[in-house]
């Protein structure tokens, strides 16, 4: 279901649901003064041990010991009267950002379980986490939470802004694109996860605008496997676009943390369609990184690409190769190993990088469940080629500005690489 809200009523149907929400973003705090003496002090002492493990993981494991020249101590006084205050595990977490800001550090912050990147990070460092009580906080082992698909971000009036849509999942089905915001969802004021708790293969009313037009767009939720989504998305991106008389291959890795991604990337240039067009689209925008820098030797054209065969004629190629024009696509968005890709591509020259400079978030992290939530914790500087790109990221050879006024959402980087690609 999609639904233009074009008239005035709807418009003011809007605004006073924005009233309502504003009224029962106080409720938790009412609540609070209800609560027993008892279960009050405990939900303190809870929050406070949590701050507590927190400050202490970064200071013994952070990847400066100096802690770029901070009083740790010192700050850890100033937020602990805060913790103690905070009525939530959201307003827990608020306080603890604002502690972990002041390093000033990429992949540095606490996820609360009312995030997906609670569950993706989960997900990513799941080998990691199996020795830090993955099985406490997923019994099974099995990592998922309610959603639609979207990867997004809060704007200044804590609203969700769409960043990305991975393919194949009800968001992109939906015709959900990055730069909606999402306001309500059945009228109530829009939570990423909590939104769609117990509605998964329910009908979910979203509120949103986009390019200043308010709209209504049903999707239905589903319990997500992370890194299953982005694999699946990943796959379902590979597509052929025709331009110029010329077919332009284009393929999006989402993430890049784990070396199934790579495979996968390889054997979809290996086969139909992509394996026939004249050259690639390599979209590296949003998502996560986790990318080492030998995945750019798919473009070493020095080295040969073997097919082997098996007794019973099962036949695979391994160090696949293309050796056709490609491009790269990045933004804000491209971060971490993504980014020493950019670095790599555009240094050696193996193809032009399009879009806006990447995030500049280069550090090497690993995760920790503590409380009811996930530190990233930076615990490595990174040098690429001698040279450090943490807060610095990675320039574009060609600039283009997305476009977040557009009604239809057209992709001009998107549009620019096949330009360039197909001669026009």
């Amino acid at each position: 279901m999609k639904q233009a809200i074009n008239s005035a009523p709807s418009r003011r149907h809007f605004l006073r649901l924005t009233s309502m929400a504003a009224a029962s973003a106080l409720a938790p705090a009412w609540a609070e003064q209800l609560e027993p003496a008892d279960s009050a002090t405990s939900r303190v002492s809870a929050g406070i041990a949590t701050f507590e493990e927190v400050w202490r993981t970064v200071r013994d494991r952070f990847y400066d010991p100096h802690l770029q020249g901070l009083d740790w101590s010192a700050v850890r006084e100033r937020y602990l009267p805060d913790a103690t205050r905070a009525s939530s595990e959201e307003a827990l977490a608020s306080v603890t950002n604002s502690m972990l800001s002041e390093l000033h550090a990429s992949h540095t912050r606490y996820y609360t379980r009312y995030e997906p990147e609670y569950y993706q990070l989960s997900d990513i460092f799941a080998g990691a986490l199996r020795r830090r009580g993955l099985e406490r906080a997923f019994p099974g082992g099995r990592i998922s939470y309610p959603g639609i698909g979207i990867l997004s971000r809060p704007d200044m009036q804590g609203h969700s802004v769409i960043t990305g849509v991975i393919e194949r999942t009800p968001a992109q089905q939906a015709g959900l694109l990055a730069g909606d915001v999402i306001v309500f969802a059945d009228g109530a004021p829009f939570q990423p996860v909590q939104s769609f708790r117990d509605k998964i293969g329910k009908e979910v009313v979203l509120s949103l605008r986009r390019a200043g037009a308010f709209m209504q767009i049903s999707a239905t939720p589903i319990d997500i496997e992370p890194n299953k989504m982005f694999l699946d998305g990943l796959r379902a991106s590979a597509r052929i676009m025709r331009a110029n008389g010329r077919s332009i291959g284009y393929v999006h890795v989402w993430c890049y943390a784990g070396s199934v991604y790579q495979r996968t990337l390889e054997h979809l240039l290996s086969q139909s369609p992509l394996n026939e067009a004249d050259a690639l689209i390599w979209d590296l925008r949003d998502g996560w990184g986790g990318a080492i820098p030998e995945y750019l030797d798919l473009f070493n054209t020095r080295a040969p690409t073997m097919q082997v065969t098996d007794r019973n004629g099962a036949s695979e190629l391994r160090n696949v190769k293309w050796r056709k024009p490609v491009a790269m696509l990045v933004n804000g968005g491209t971060r971490s190993g993504k980014e020493i890709l950019a670095y790599g591509f555009k240094k050696y020259r193996l193809g032009e990088v399009i879009g806006t400079r990447t995030e500049g978030a280069v550090l090497a992290a690993t995760a920790f469940l503590i409380g009811g939530g996930l530190l990233l914790l930076a615990v490595e500087d990174v040098h690429v080629d001698g040279e450090r790109l943490e807060g610095v990221g990675v320039a574009p050879t060609i600039e283009v500005q997305a476009d977040p006024d557009s009604m239809d959402r057209s992709d001009p980087q998107l549009n620019r690489a096949i330009a360039v690609l197909s001669g026009v």
